[in-house]
């Protein structure tokens, strides 16, 4: 997976509370925004999904169904905290 800047399995490796769910939303979510050529654009789509993520929790929380794109949101987002947590 070198069209990563990290590898899945050492990510895994260093950060244990990563569930197969993180790893999987990360990476997906990781590749779209690599593939904006433009860091601007590079930037607002990590802002959108982050947002996106934090809606659906508590879309989620207050009982009301959410998208399939708002769990991937969701979930990269536990994977970024659980990744920030470790290394605060």
């Amino acid at each position: 997976m070198s069209d990563l800047p990290v590898d899945p399995e050492r990510l895994r490796r260093q950060f244990p509370d990563l569930t197969p769910s993180d790893l999987a939303a990360y990476v997906e979510v990781t590749r779209r925004i690599l593939a904006e050529r433009r860091p601007d654009k590079r930037a607002r789509l990590t802002r959108e999904v982050l947002a996106r993520g934090r809606q659906a929790r508590q879309r989620a929380a207050a009982g009301l169904t959410v998208s399939n794109a708002e769990s991937l949101a969701a979930r990269y987002l536990d994977a970024v905290e659980k990744m920030q947590d470790r290394t605060a």
